[in-house]
């Protein structure tokens, strides 16, 4: 019986669990693999979860999907729509809804070595299937390479994989070299000295020295990067203070940078940390603020040639208008120290989840940017279809690209 791959997605999308928790995830994706006749290792790197179809003589294909959620509220208003809490790794009670399409990936995935076991008298070779977490943690992938599966499992030729955008469904879009950015998540502490809210002039206000960071730090990107490059200084967090009344000691901002190289990295790491200093140092603080580097991922860079010649397949099987060059994706992703570590290539691709109408009316309209939630709103909801089988079919045809 094949697996209703519109019941998996409905279930996913609806009791999604955050990075390193994605055990309920994990055991429904071991549940589906077994009912394939495949064998399942759970646990690789927490909660990753492999598998692989031995067919024969002939290339290694590693097909990726990662499958946790984010701590946002869903306001879709679908009929599955999640309700789910969950616990983020400082203890707090959050919402988790799955806003970056993870479920969709791992739909997709099943679907595909479903097809592939069907087909396995049409190809031979070996596919290796990675369900990797914690992606939006960025440390997904190494987990389950400190946790041996390169050791583990026959080595990749190539490493495929690719992710739903708002693009129109049924739209591919690739391109060879930089597919999206490296990027940096900081946590800076500012220290000031906390008092009585009456008496200012007695403490040294690190909410002030914070509103003066997060303002002088975007000037890194609109006047000390050049326009025709690409560069992202975002402050996604500011927590200071719990009562009016009370000045606080200290100030925390966590950062989100992105660069499409390091080079690019260097000089823009090099400003902002400039910029935090300088602030405190304007602000009297007599405490240097603590830089720390939560996460850092390099640049998911697409092999030229193999790049090329799966924009070929694509072409062939879904035809010229169906496949664009998106442009970098200021985005990042961890799916890169597969290939990496393993030295294989990589083609790492989007695919849309838009309905193609709406698209097209907010595309006349000039109302992109408003009618069409992208990835981590509390919006985000792909059409279930034509985007869950167009999903299967792309990792079909590239996985078969590869395979002899």
């Amino acid at each position: 019986m094949s697996v209703d791959l519109e019941s998996l997605y409905t279930d996913l999308h609806t009791h999604p669990e955050l990075s390193f928790q994605e055990t309920r995830t994990a055991g429904v994706i071991a549940r589906h693999l077994a009912d394939l006749g495949l064998e399942v290792e759970e646990g690789v790197g927490r909660t990753g979860v492999v598998t692989k179809i031995d067919n024969g003589p002939g290339p290694v294909v590693w097909l990726r999907a990662d499958m946790d959620g984010l701590p946002v509220e869903e306001q879709t208003g679908l009929a599955y729509a999640s309700t789910a809490r969950g616990t983020d790794p400082a203890g707090n009670a959050v919402p988790v809804m799955h806003a970056c399409g993870h479920d969709m990936h791992v739909t997709a995935l099943i679907g595909a070595l479903e097809r592939l076991v069907a087909t396995t008298s049409e190809w031979s070779g070996t596919v290796v299937a990675v369900f990797q977490p914690a992606e939006e943690y960025g440390a997904g992938s190494q987990a389950m390479i400190a946790d041996g599966v390169l050791d583990r499992y026959p080595r990749p030729d190539i490493v495929l994989g690719q992710h739903v955008t708002p693009l129109p469904a049924g739209t591919i879009g690739v391109r060879p070299g930089t597919q999206m950015a490296a990027s940096d998540g900081l946590t800076v502490v500012l220290h000031g000295r906390g008092g009585h809210g009456s008496r200012p002039h007695s403490t040294i206000d690190p909410v002030v020295m914070a509103a003066a960071t997060v303002m002088r730090l975007q000037t890194v990107v609109s006047r000390e990067v050049d326009p025709r490059d690409v560069a992202v200084v975002t402050v996604g967090s500011i927590h200071a203070g719990l009562k009016n009344n009370i000045i606080p000691a200290e100030a925390k901002l966590e950062l989100s940078l992105r660069y499409p190289d390091d080079a690019a990295r260097a000089r823009v790491m090099s400003k902002v940390e400039r910029i935090i200093r300088a602030e405190a140092e304007a602000s009297g603080a007599e405490k240097t603020p603590t830089i720390t580097t939560d996460h850092s991922l390099p640049p998911t860079i697409n092999d030229p040639d193999a790049t090329a010649r799966l924009t070929a397949a694509f072409r062939r099987a879904f035809g010229e208008a169906g496949v664009v060059d998106p442009g970098m994706f200021t985005g990042s992703e961890d799916v890169s120290w597969f290939a990496r570590e393993s030295g294989a290539p990589l083609v790492f691709w989007f695919w849309g989840g838009v309905d193609p109408q709406r698209f097209a009316d907010a595309l006349a309209g000039g109302t992109i940017e408003r009618d069409i939630p992208t990835n981590h709103s509390p919006f985000f909801a792909p059409v279930m279809q034509p985007t869950i089988d167009r999903g299967v079919e792309n990792l079909v045809v590239a996985a078969r690209e590869f395979l002899d």
